[in-house]
């Protein structure tokens, strides 16, 4: 789901127009693990929690048209992408449909994906080869982006657009949360002076370390100690109310941790498969979230999984 797919190759024989439809996919995340700023005035940067959910791009390519038509018509950021990738390599429009499993404005990277998708839609359609690093060039014209144009999970400079390190691949693990309404406007929220002091510069850096150590490692326990961390220092910047019920119900039914969506309205609870009794722990989660808010806002993902083969796992900043 991860990799794009050309469902009907570039046409041009006989002088006809070309033409082609590519579809293509993008993963969401749960937030993130973690997210501050590096000491030294340091870039503000976030760590991915990839989950298996996507928003999906199918573009139709046509050289005769001079624009791009996106549906649903809200999605204009996702037609600047569009016509970014036009305008750079083959020229011409098409059709742009969106479509995924991402409630948009929850902190679930929904924007992120869909842009990204799109780009590799576009690329696959006109026959372009758009490595991560050109996308990344693509929506620094847009908006602050999460990383998920990468596979696996890493450290982001969200506001620059620019990857900070590659960190591994997480162990299986459930994400039971709860949504706790409303939604947050990632870009306005990420306007916001966030005026971390130099002890909290300090802490961020040593979370960094301990999290991509952890990654590696395949530690749940030290991943879940660092995203709790990190959801409590959040709470001056974007308020979980239920941020302490949940990490007193992760610590009774043996998760490892809270997480939660930095800059949105959802957190959850990390339980990893291989707790004993995980089943009935799972069910239990999902029982006590139910008491917390309405249970239609109860949410259920998967961490995503990733080949470890071809992961960087290097903990060199870059």
């Amino acid at each position: 789901m991860t990799s794009r797919q050309l469902i009907q190759p570039l046409a041009k024989d006989h002088g006809s127009p070309a033409r082609a439809v590519a579809v293509s996919s993008a993963f969401g995340t749960f937030g993130e693990l973690l997210q501050g700023a590096l000491p030294d005035d340091g870039p503000d940067f976030l760590v991915t929690l990839p989950i298996a959910r996507w928003a999906t791009a199918t573009f139709e390519y046509d050289s005769a048209h001079d624009s791009v038509e996106v549906f649903p018509a809200t999605k204009t950021k996702a037609r600047r992408v569009a016509e970014a990738v036009l305008a750079r390599h083959s020229g011409g429009g098409g059709s742009l449909r969106l479509s995924g499993s991402l409630p948009e404005g929850k902190g679930l990277a929904s924007s992120s994906a869909d842009l990204v998708a799109t780009a590799r839609a576009v690329a696959s359609a006109v026959g372009v080869d758009l490595p991560p690093q050109g996308i990344e060039n693509l929506l620094r014209q847009i908006e602050p982006t999460d990383g998920v144009m990468y596979p696996g999970v890493v450290a982001f400079e969200h506001r620059n657009v620019a990857l900070l390190a590659r960190c591994g691949v997480l162990p299986p693990m459930t994400i039971v949360g709860i949504d706790e309404g409303g939604t947050v406007d990632t870009v306005a929220f990420n306007r916001i002076p966030k005026n971390f002091t130099a002890a909290e510069r300090d802490e961020y850096a040593r979370l960094l370390d301990e999290v991509q150590r952890a990654v590696r490692a395949g530690d749940a326990a030290a991943i879940g100690r660092v995203a709790t961390r990190s959801a409590h220092l959040n709470q001056r910047l974007c308020r979980k109310r239920t941020l302490n019920a949940m990490t007193a119900l992760s610590a009774e039914i043996g998760g490892v941790g809270v997480v939660t969506a930095h800059s949105g309205s959802t957190i959850g609870l990390l339980l990893p498969h291989d707790v004993p009794g995980f089943r009935s722990r799972l069910a239990e989660a999902i029982n006590r979230c139910g008491q917390l808010v309405h249970r239609e806002r109860v949410l259920c993902y998967q961490t995503l999984g990733f080949e470890r083969t071809g992961i960087g796992t290097s903990n060199d900043l870059q």
